[in-house]
């Protein structure tokens, strides 16, 4: 059932805050992410954020974080602010539109996600990325569509589940 048809303790769906506890898990035990100093938080419902930190390691050869980075973080984002609104099956990013706006070098930067449109099927949401000085350097808009994957059978969605 979505998190919008439970029931409700304190403004958050009961179930709701457990499955945003469960994607934020799902975030840490993917593989590529430990590859980066980054981590998922879900604020609520069609909302998302992942702060991460750039250095010299994710570069390309001028110096500046290379534009993978800036997809991955822009997508993520995107996609969990989304998969909020879906507490039964993994979406996929069937599409994804990303706008460089600033280049960064070091330091903290936060994406943030959040859900446009799309209840059933396919889901749009849009992020952006905030560098350490408040300052936007990238946004980008996705649109997701429900897969076969349950939830509920990815480990590490349901790793610490009571």
């Amino acid at each position: 059932m979505p998190p919008e048809g439970r029931a409700k303790a304190g403004g958050v769906g009961i179930g709701a805050d457990l499955h945003y506890r469960a994607l934020e898990r799902l975030y840490a035990s993917a593989p590529i992410n430990e590859t980066f100093n980054s981590r998922l938080e879900i604020p609520g419902e069609g909302r998302s954020r992942i702060t991460f930190q750039i250095d010299e390691s994710v570069f390309h050869a001028a110096g500046a974080a290379h534009g993978t980075i800036y997809f991955k973080m822009l997508d993520d984002a995107a996609f969990y602010a989304a998969n909020s609104r879906t507490t039964d099956r993994f979406l996929l990013t069937t599409s994804f539109n990303l706008h460089f706006t600033k280049p960064v070098r070091s330091g903290e930067v936060v994406a943030e996600g959040l859900w446009i449109s799309g209840k059933r099927r396919v889901f749009v949401a849009e992020s952006r990325l905030i560098d350490a000085e408040g300052e936007e350097i990238g946004r980008g808009t996705g649109t997701f569509m429900r897969s076969r994957i349950a939830l509920s059978g990815l480990p590490g969605y349901s790793a610490g589940a009571d």
